[in-house]
């Protein structure tokens, strides 16, 4: 696994489970258990704690920086063909709604 996927799994991992231990310590429910040897102990009780201190924009700035999924960018909205003011036209009924009378061709 290269290093910067290993990077972000284990950071989403841990930061999830941070998420999970101030939410049942808020909300007074089961914490997740706490963290066994030293790794888990850097991630859960020194990397989550700085990782929220963070300030939004140096965040989004070291994952730019970082390659990886989080760098792809959204594709672009869909080409409007038509103002919202212009009529539309009516689709056409499917057999059974002809058949029924509800289509919005009918008679």
């Amino acid at each position: 696994m290269p290093f910067f996927q290993w990077l972000r799994s284990n950071s989403e991992h841990y930061l999830l489970i941070a998420a999970q231990e101030q939410v049942a310590g808020r909300h007074g429910g089961r914490a997740p258990r706490p963290p066994h040897g030293p790794a888990e102990f850097f991630w859960l009780r020194i990397f989550a704690p700085l990782y929220r201190a963070l300030p939004w924009p140096l965040r989004h700035k070291i994952m730019l920086l970082m390659p990886g999924s989080h760098r792809r960018q959204w594709a672009p909205p869909p080409r409007k063909h038509a103002s919202a003011t212009q009529a539309r036209r009516p689709r056409r009924s499917t057999p059974q709604q002809k058949e029924s009378g509800n289509g919005s061709d009918r008679r």
